[in-house]
């Protein structure tokens, strides 16, 4: 099949604005929650509700796909994305926040279902693992960038927004409204540039192999009443609530407990966590290469426990750093859960896939569960919560017995490798 590097372009670029539009609600809660007078329970459900559009849209949309192709589908996305954009652009309000929240995210869930396999056909599955590992590095950079452009945006706006035609123009936009809702702005003229993107890109056929296939209901009901498949499933759920858990609460517990500013010291804290999260994906390849994937993830959930108790108990200057290095520890996580449970299974591997990304749905609710017990108990407290899920995440790596595990090199192996150019 002829190779497209326009359309692997544009997947990286979807990449990209996935990452930039989803990780903002971070450094945005401590901000929402002063808007809008919120508890935090109340808070937490703007990421609950986006993430929930995951848990309910992820199998379905593979089921879509396979009835009308990738490149409709992309358009319904993005066109799902637009509508909930635009319309809190014009009725910035909490209730209005969270039917947003849960559109873009359904447009979210459809954008991620379709990419991969769509990657490994426009990019040749001989370069399918190069260009995954670059597609995350794209989502990281997206994600250490947004905190800042929304730092830079409140500022701007609140203090000189005649200073360019963009602030200008954004300016008039927002009118009464709070300086942070120009982001939504953004985000409106983002999926439309994507919707036209895409509707003049020629996008090829993707041919799914067999064990890729979404499969009937009946598969899902296979799947599910395996005791494996239920705890990897609760595994991603652990695994993204805990993310999405440091990075929408860690700025609000940086204000709450040690007074720093969200709308720079907080955002920039959250920047850093995915940042270093990049950093930490290129350093666990380097692992992966030589110990295998259970041990890489024991060892991740041990320092991310270490450095996560001394961003919730050690004083300010220290918990300002350590909340962003526990995005490195985590880093490499969601790959190796994702690995092993696939590996795990013989058959079904699309239809398995599908049931794990529905686990995405941890998102909406574990930092949901903290939001509540932080105000029964305080954040600090809620935040113990985080224990459970790494605890299982451990357990996980103790579990899981693959199949096929990942092929390692003893150290002078891996550093007397020659070199080998990709050709794309």
């Amino acid at each position: 099949m002829k190779r497209s590097k326009r359309v692997v372009g544009a997947i990286l670029l979807i990449w990209f604005v996935i990452s930039f539009v989803t990780n903002i609600l971070g450094p945005l809660m401590p901000i929402i929650i002063k808007t809008y007078e919120l508890s935090l329970t109340m808070a937490a459900f703007l990421p609950f509700s986006f993430f929930l559009a995951y848990g309910i849209m992820s199998i379905p949309s593979g089921m879509l796909i396979e009835r009308i192709g990738e490149k409709k589908s992309m358009l319904i996305a993005f066109g799902l994305n637009f509508t909930g954009a635009v319309f809190f652009s014009f009725y910035p309000s909490y209730e209005i926040a969270l039917v947003s929240l849960f559109a873009i995210g359904a447009g979210m869930a459809m954008l991620q279902v379709i990419i991969n396999p769509l990657m490994r056909t426009a990019g040749g599955e001989e370069n399918f693992a190069f260009f995954s590992v670059m597609g995350q590095l794209v989502f990281g950079l997206a994600s250490f960038l947004s905190p800042f452009v929304f730092s830079y945006l409140v500022r701007t706006l609140s203090e000189h927004p005649e200073v360019n035609i963009i602030t200008a123009s954004l300016a008039k936009l927002v009118g009464d409204n709070p300086e942070w809702t120009a982001l939504y702005w953004i985000f409106t003229l983002i999926f439309i540039f994507m919707f036209t993107t895409i509707y003049l890109l020629k996008i090829p056929v993707v041919k799914l192999k067999e064990d890729e296939k979404t499969g009937a209901v009946e598969t899902y009901i296979i799947l599910i009443k395996k005791k494996q498949v239920l705890l990897f499933f609760l595994a991603m759920v652990a695994y993204v609530g805990t993310e999405q858990a440091l990075a929408n609460w860690m700025s609000e517990f940086l204000n709450t407990y040690h007074g720093f500013e969200p709308e720079s010291v907080g955002a920039g804290a959250v920047g850093w966590f995915w940042g270093l999260m990049s950093a930490g994906c290129l350093l666990g390849l380097f692992l992966l290469k030589l110990w295998g994937s259970k041990r890489v993830l024991k060892m991740a959930v041990i320092c991310t426990l270490v450095v996560f108790s001394m961003a919730v108990f050690g004083p300010g200057e220290m918990a300002l750093y350590a909340f962003p290095v526990t995005g490195f520890f985590i880093s490499v996580m969601f790959s190796i859960i994702f690995s092993l449970a696939l590996n795990s299974m013989a058959v079904h591997h699309g239809s398995f896939a599908g049931i794990l990304c529905s686990g995405i749905f941890g998102g909406a609710l574990i930092p949901l569960i903290i939001g509540a017990l932080g105000d029964w108990l305080g954040l600090r407290t809620a935040f113990l919560f985080i224990y459970i899920t790494l605890g299982y995440i451990y357990f996980i790596s103790v579990y899981a017995k693959p199949l096929v595990d990942n092929k390692t090199l003893k150290v002078s192996e891996l550093l007397n490798m020659p070199m080998k150019t990709e050709k794309v």
